[in-house]
């Protein structure tokens, strides 16, 4: 497996930033403006649905590298073929409100089979918050020996903050945070810590043991592109001036 150079480069210098315009969303305008604030606010790379036509209107905005999302393997054949440069398993955040679970076996069944129809595509799998965290270390091991290149972290949509602020965002990140610190430790593929994740809590991010972070509400769901580039190189500027050295 060869990772896209600009990918790769930013996952040494353990400063990457995903923008997530969401498994689930095929709306080609919000699609577009997600990718647009990427680009001029300097991520790494964006990550849309495991759609050709997205793939094809997400290339003609940006040469970012473009990463697909589903969790039906076939989904990224077509992606691929239509310029895809990274596949990811997951995310899983948007089931958990239809009552739909991921559960270990599923995942590593998901990924061996993506991986038997294509062997060279970077792959990045997510690890289902819903698991024990033994569980999620457990399963994140399993599937780098099955052909994960990256391993993803969730839980922004488990933790219910109890304060406002500054405070509050690091409640809300906690669960990922935690992921990636046991994660990070347990494997040797770079592990991208995601959901719930701010601009206040990235640097925590990469000082549990991530290599980069990935971001979607933060960004997505706000309505101006202003304020959407503004919110990207807040991550950008954060990721930047992060301690260089890991939690003890």
């Amino acid at each position: 497996m060869i990772m896209h150079p600009q990918v790769q480069r930013a996952f040494e210098q353990r400063r990457v930033l995903k923008i997530i315009s969401g498994l689930n969303n095929f709306d080609s305008k919000r699609v577009a403006a997600t990718v647009i604030a990427a680009d001029r606010g300097g991520a790494t790379f964006v990550d849309i649905a495991a759609d050709c036509e997205l793939v094809k209107l997400t290339r003609s905005l940006t040469k970012l590298p473009i990463c697909v999302s589903a969790v039906e393997p076939e989904k990224f054949v077509v992606a691929v073929e239509a310029g895809a440069d990274l596949i990811e398993i997951g995310n899983f955040d948007s089931f958990y409100a239809q009552g739909r679970r991921f559960e270990a076996a599923e995942v590593l069944q998901l990924t061996q089979q993506t991986r038997s129809l294509l062997p060279n595509i970077t792959l990045s799998v997510t690890v289902p918050h819903i698991l024990e965290l033994d569980q999620q270390v457990h399963l994140a091991e399993e599937l780098v020996k099955v052909g994960a290149d990256i391993i993803q972290t969730e839980g922004g949509t488990s933790s219910k903050p109890a304060h406002p602020g500054t405070l509050g965002l690091i409640e809300k990140a906690a669960p990922t945070l935690a992921a990636a610190y046991e994660i990070s430790r347990a494997v040797s593929v770079p592990v991208l810590c995601a959901s719930g994740i701010s601009s206040v809590t990235a640097p925590l991010a990469i000082a549990a043991g991530a290599a980069g972070v990935g971001v979607g509400s933060a960004i997505n769901q706000l309505n101006s592109e202003v304020a959407m580039i503004a919110a990207v190189r807040s991550l950008v500027d954060a990721l930047a001036t992060r301690r260089t050295e890991t939690l003890a």
